[in-house]
């Protein structure tokens, strides 16, 4: 059965997101689904009422309105056959685009807050929404172009927490885009423990450690070559921290895919210090795929 639900785009009331708009828009058209443009109405002062007028006779419903307007004719005018429409909640941004998530393929988000707060810097509504989000959330770099010339898709692989979510979207990704998907893993350097009583050192042994993180992440590589034969994939490993391998690579990527820590219990209070790292610092668009809901 064919995947209808929604690609679900947050907007604020700014000029500056047409390009958010667009990338949303796209989005849509690759999985064949429609795009709702939602932008969260706020009501005027604590004790604001929805029909509350402006010295311009105008009601929170009827700016918020004029701005679902001109953003789905801007995705009309970039995508004339995609089927478009608005949503108009009320209350706060991230709350509602949360709720929303349930329902929604994928949730796309500006680097500097959506849905009805203006210009907030990484950290509110965006983080908000990729951390509790029930579905993937794609957050944008301002500016950045609805094209893929690269064509290039970076999933970041942690063994400790591996996300086989992370990784089927950023092969699904691929397909859909006709692009290489490159699994990347930083490894990291065991801390060196006293032997009893001599207290000398034990030297790890390092390449045991890398041939074991390479074969793990190959047999996952093989497993979804498996399902999306037309794809290509490689494998990159380094000594190194994983949050600044991730960003130098998202120079030359089109998206970077990274897991989140899961929905269950404490977990889903945590995006984890990598993915939230990469959220503030990459240079392309990145992804933040939830685990499934029984972890």
């Amino acid at each position: 059965m064919v995947d209808a639900r929604p690609v679900i785009v947050g907007v604020d009331d700014a000029d500056d997101q047409d390009h958010l708009v667009r990338y949303a828009a796209q989005e849509a058209v690759l999985r064949a689904v429609p795009l709702h443009i939602a932008h969260a109405i706020q009501l005027p002062g604590a004790f604001g009422k929805p029909d509350e007028k402006d010295a311009e006779g105008k009601t929170a419903a009827d700016r918020g309105a004029a701005v679902v307007d001109r953003f789905e004719a801007v995705a009309r005018s970039a995508f004339p056959h995609l089927t478009v429409a608005g949503e108009l909640p009320f209350g706060d941004p991230a709350g509602t685009l949360v709720v929303r998530s349930a329902e929604a393929s994928l949730v796309v988000l500006g680097h500097r807050g959506a849905g009805g707060f203006p210009h907030l810097p990484l950290g509110s509504v965006s983080l908000q929404v990729a951390t509790h989000a029930q579905c993937p959330v794609l957050v944008t770099r301002p500016g950045r172009p609805v094209e893929t010339p690269g064509r290039r898709i970076v999933v970041g692989a942690d063994l400790v927490h591996y996300s086989p979510e992370a990784a089927e979207f950023a092969f699904a990704e691929a397909d859909r885009r006709a692009a290489h998907v490159q699994v990347v893993h930083a490894l990291h350097r065991p801390v060196l423990l006293p032997l009893p009583r001599t207290g000398t050192a034990l030297e790890p042994d390092m390449r045991e450690i890398e041939d074991s993180a390479r074969h793990f992440l190959e047999e996952r590589i093989a497993e979804l070559s498996g399902r999306y034969p037309g794809v290509t994939a490689g494998l990159r490993l380094d000594w190194t921290h994983p949050a600044t391998y991730l960003t130098e690579l998202s120079e030359e990527a089109d998206l970077l895919v990274v897991g989140s820590r899961g929905r269950a219990g404490l977990r889903r209070l945590l995006l984890g210090s990598v993915s939230s790292e990469v959220l503030h610092r990459a240079r392309c668009p990145v992804a933040v795929v939830p685990a499934a809901a029984n972890e």
